[in-house]
């Protein structure tokens, strides 16, 4: 019915790029049982970005599982430098087998974390400059609805508190979060009718967030569901682009407005094409945030998959280090050194701490070998080494 890939498709390469196809059947042909080790890294990260955040890594697993490969990688939620401080591209996942068996799954391989990861990077940066404000995610409408829990999932991931997509929270087991659309509004035809309706309506655990801004101007419909509805939690302000004007300004307004009301207590929600300059400019001004597209749109990273290693001995292409690696970081510097994996690094160059190992065994002669961590796991790893970086 509509025009996505099944999984099995997916495995089976089918949604693979010709060339592999084309490589697999000469090496067919040729009987040519290269065994090699193949690096996923990337040069660069988008919009200047100095870290990221890894991805897709379990749907990674899936894909490789039943394949006669080993493959070591980050545990996903990991966050990781394109280079390490030696200027070295620094291997997100090895993967280790006859080439001809598997190279049809680069293509599906690379957009399963490369995608995942842009969204996650981008929602980590939101969450790493409003700390601890509440952020939604709101980006599903913007992409193909196939892909929803995907962008959802990585977006909580990257630290997001809560995803509108219902079937996106049922599938990483949140409830799902929002308010109202201005269509309720229009189609009750008032705005106090719509709020009573959606108070009188609705279980008592949904949060009453008034939108506030269909008909009249965010100050007066703020002050209008503050002084008509008792239990009012908060309101939120969806000023389109061409009426906001000082969006600041705005929302400054009316916190000045409910507060010499007495509603202090009512919080001020906004959304409507935040990215991390706004969010940097409100974030001392309002309460929470629904972030859509800036982040289920954000730029996929270009990872890429390399031979760097045929028959145990070095190779690589211009502009990529040969030979299988293992990343090694200190975790109180959070610097990363690779090194050969035949090599140790031991004591890190710049306080002496012990290096850890990043790559993991995941996958053992096509079975998966490591816990895959749901997507609460993953968002608490993401949380605590945010802790250690910067946005920029």
């Amino acid at each position: 019915m509509f025009y996505t890939a099944s999984d099995a498709e997916i495995k089976a390469g089918k949604t693979t790029d010709i060339y592999f196809r084309r490589t697999k059947e000469i090496l067919e042909e040729r009987n040519v049982d290269t065994e090699v080790v193949a690096e996923v890294s990337c040069g660069g990260l988008p919009r200047n970005w100095q870290w990221g955040v890894l991805c897709g890594v379990g749907e990674a697993a899936k894909l490789f599982e039943g394949y006669g490969v080993d493959v070591d990688a980050m545990p996903e939620g990991s966050i990781f430098k394109p280079r390490d401080k030696n200027g070295v591209r620094v291997p997100v996942m090895n993967i280790k087998g006859i080439y001809r068996e598997f190279c049809e799954l680069e293509t599906p391989l690379l957009g399963l974390i490369c995608q995942a990861s842009g969204v996650s990077t981008s929602s980590a940066r939101i969450r790493k400059i409003l700390g601890g404000k509440q952020i939604l995610s709101f980006g599903i409408r913007r992409m193909h609805p196939s892909i929803s829990p995907v962008l959802d999932r990585a977006a909580y991931i990257g630290g997001f508190d809560s995803v509108s997509g219902v079937l996106s929270a049922e599938r990483i087991g949140i409830k799902p979060a929002g308010t109202m659309p201005h269509a309720l509004i229009i189609t009750l035809g008032d705005q106090v009718k719509a709020w009573k309706t959606f108070d009188d309506v609705l279980p008592e655990e949904i949060p009453r967030i008034a939108l506030c801004d269909t008909y009249f101007d965010e100050k007066t419909e703020s002050i209008m569901a503050a002084e008509s509805m008792k239990n009012l939690e908060g309101v939120r302000l969806d000023t389109p682009g061409s009426r906001k004007g000082n969006f600041k300004e705005i929302i400054q307004e009316v916190r000045w407005e409910l507060d010499i009301r007495g509603h202090r207590d009512v919080k001020i929600f906004v959304s409507g094409g935040l990215n991390e300059d706004s969010a940097r400019e409100l974030k001392d001004c309002a309460d929470g945030f629904g972030v859509g597209t800036y982040v289920s749109n954000a730029p996929t990273i270009d990872f890429a998959m390399n031979i760097v290693e045929i028959d145990k001995k070095p190779v690589a292409k211009r502009g990529v280090f040969g030979g299988e690696k293992q990343i090694y970081r200190c975790p109180e510097c959070f610097e990363d050194a690779c090194a050969l994996v035949d090599d140790t690094v031991l004591e890190c160059d710049g306080c002496g701490e012990e290096m850890t190992p990043l790559l993991k065994p995941l996958i053992r002669n096509g079975k998966i070998v490591s816990d895959l961590p749901d997507a609460k796991e993953i968002r608490n790893k993401v949380l605590k080494e945010l802790e250690k970086v910067e946005v920029i």
